[in-house]
C-alpha cells in the first residue's frame, strides 16, 4: 500500500508507522509509533497535520483507531478503515457467521461455543462429516483455523481451546463449521458504505509446503487474476455476496468506510464465503495492487470523503504472482538477524516487484526480522509468465535459510 500510494501525484508526504527496510524508501517510517495506541496516533496526526489515515492491519480496526481518530475535534483526517462494529466481520468468527445468516450471505453451516461448553461443542460434532472445520472466534494472526481430519483430533482441539488456553483470548469462544469441498478464492473491494468498487480477485496459499501440506501460515504466495472464476461465478459472488454484505451493514446502522475482504469456496458453480476481513489482505496484496491503474490515494480520497462514486476503478488486464520469501522456521520459529543480499539486481527487473515484509536497517544493511521476509511479484501477460518473474526475483534475493514453495499457481495452470 505504501509503494502504490508513494506513486500517487496527489500526494504531498508519506508516514509509515511502524515501516521497515523497504518502505524506508517510500517515505517517512516511524518505528516508534504504535498503530495500537489510539493516543499516540491521533498526536503524531495532530503535530504533522495527516490528512489521511489508511490503517492496514486488522489488530487496530478491531480495537476502534478509526473512530477514535474520526471523533477528533479539530484536525481530524480523513480516514480508510472501519470502525470497531464493521471490524467484527474479521474481528469475531461468531459476529460474521451470525451476519451472514441474517442477510441470507452464502455460508458453511455453524456453531459457536464458549469457555466451559467443550462438551456441547464436542457433540455438535455429530451433525457433520469429518473433516471439521474449527475457528477461533477473535484474532490469531491467520493462525486461528484448524482443520481436524478425525473426531479425536477435532475433540482434542475443542479442549484446548474451550479448556486450555490455545489461541488465548481469541480462542475462549470458537465457531465449529461444516467442511466445504472446494476450491478457495478472494475477492475485495473499497465501499464507503453504499458505493462500491470492485478490485482484482486472486488466490493464496496459506500452507507452509508444496501441495498445500504442513501448518497455515500468513500465506506463502498468491496470483490474480483466478482463472476459473468465470464471469458468471463472478456475478453470483456480486449480488449473492459483495451487495448483500453492504447493503446489510447499512441495514444494521454500521458505518463502513474501507475494504472488505471476501474469503471465498468456490463449491461447484456456487460460491460460499468461509472469512470476512476488514482490510486487505496479506500476501493477495502484493499480487492485486500492481495491476490497480487507477491512483489509490484518489480513491481512498474519494471513499473517506463519501464520494466513491464519482470514480472508476481500472484494472491491468496483465496477470500476476507472488512468492513469498520465508526465513528457516517459519511459522513456529522463524530465525531473523540474517543479512540479506541480492536485492538491488532483483529490483533492477522491469517485470518484477520486490516488496519487503520482515526486515529492518542495521548499519546500512538489510537484515530479516520476521518470518515472512518478502512478497516477490511478477507481472506478465499471461499467468504463466508472470510466474517465471516471481521466481526470478525471488532466486535472486538470498539470505541464509530463505525458504519459499515451489509449486505457486501450479493448480490453477
Amino acid at each position: 500500500m505504501a509503494w502504490k500510494l508513494a506513486a500517487s501525484s496527489l500526494l504531498g508526504s508519506l508516514h509509515i508507522a511502524p515501516g521497515n527496510a523497504g518502505m524506508a524508501a517510500l517515505g517517512t517510517c516511524v518505528p516508534d509509533l504504535d498503530p495500537a495506541d489510539a493516543g499516540a496516533v491521533e498526536r503524531y496526526v495532530r503535530r504533522h497535520d495527516i490528512g489521511l489515515v489508511l490503517i492496514g492491519p486488522e489488530g487496530p480496526l478491531v480495537a476502534g483507531l478509526a473512530d477514535h481518530l474520526r471523533a477528533m475535534d479539530k484536525q481530524a483526517p480523513l480516514v480508510i478503515g472501519p470502525g470497531a462494529a464493521g471490524a467484527q466481520l474479521e474481528g469475531s468468527k461468531e459476529f460474521a457467521k451470525s451476519f451472514m445468516e441474517r442477510h441470507r450471505i452464502p455460508t458453511a453451516r455453524y456453531g459457536a461455543f464458549g469457555t466451559g461448553e467443550s462438551t456441547a461443542a464436542c457433540a455438535f460434532l455429530d451433525g457433520f462429516r469429518p473433516p471439521y472445520v474449527l475457528k477461533a472466534d477473535g484474532l490469531a494472526a491467520g493462525k486461528g483455523v484448524l482443520i481436524c481430519s478425525d473426531r479425536a483430533e477435532a475433540e482434542a482441539e475443542i479442549r484446548a481451546m474451550l479448556d486450555g488456553d490455545k489461541f488465548g483470548a481469541a480462542g475462549r469462544r470458537m465457531v465449529i463449521e461444516e467442511f466445504l469441498d472446494g476450491i478457495e478464492l478472494s475477492t475485495f473491494c473499497i465501499t464507503d458504505g453504499s458505493t462500491y468498487r470492485m478490485l482484482p480477485s486472486a488466490k493464496d496459499y496459506k500452507r507452509i509446503g508444496d501441495g498445500d501440506t504442513g501448518p497455515n501460515t500468513g500465506g506463502m504466495g498468491a496470483v490474480s487474476p483466478v482463472p476459473f472464476a468465470s464471469p458468471e461465478f463472478d456475478d453470483k459472488v456480486l449480488n449473492r455476496i459483495v451487495i448483500p454484505t453492504i447493503k446489510g451493514l447499512a441495514k444494521e446502522g454500521i458505518p463502513y468506510c474501507g475494504f472488505i475482504f471476501f474469503g471465498l469456496m468456490k463449491v461447484g458453480h456456487e460460491p460460499y464465503v468461509i472469512e470476512y476481513n476488514c482490510r486487505l489482505g496479506d500476501p493477495e496484496t502484493e499480487a492485486i495492487l500492481p495491476r490497480l491503474r487507477s491512483d489509490l490515494l484518489d480513491v481512498c480520497i474519494s471513499a473517506a470523503s463519501g464520494l466513491l462514486s464519482e470514480v472508476d476503478v481500472d484494472i491491468d488486464p496483465r496477470a500476476a504472482a507472488t512468492v513469498v520469501l520465508a526465513s528457516e522456521g517459519y511459522p513456529d520459529s522463524p530465525i531473523t538477524g540474517r543479512e540479506v543480499t541480492g536485492l538491488d539486481a532483483a529490483t533492477s527487473r522491469d517485470r518484477s516487484l520486490i516488496f519487503h515484509a520482515g526486515t529492518r536497517l542495521q548499519r546500512g544493511k538489510t537484515m530479516t526480522s520476521g518470518g515472512r521476509v518478502f512478497a516477490c511479484t511478477g507481472l506478465a501477460n499471461t499467468l504463466t509468465d508472470a510466474l517465471t518473474e516471481a521466481y526470478a526475483a525471488a532466486s535472486t534475493v538470498t539470505f541464509e535459510g530463505k525458504y519459499h514453495r515451489t509449486d505457486i499457481g501450479r493448480d490453477v495452470l
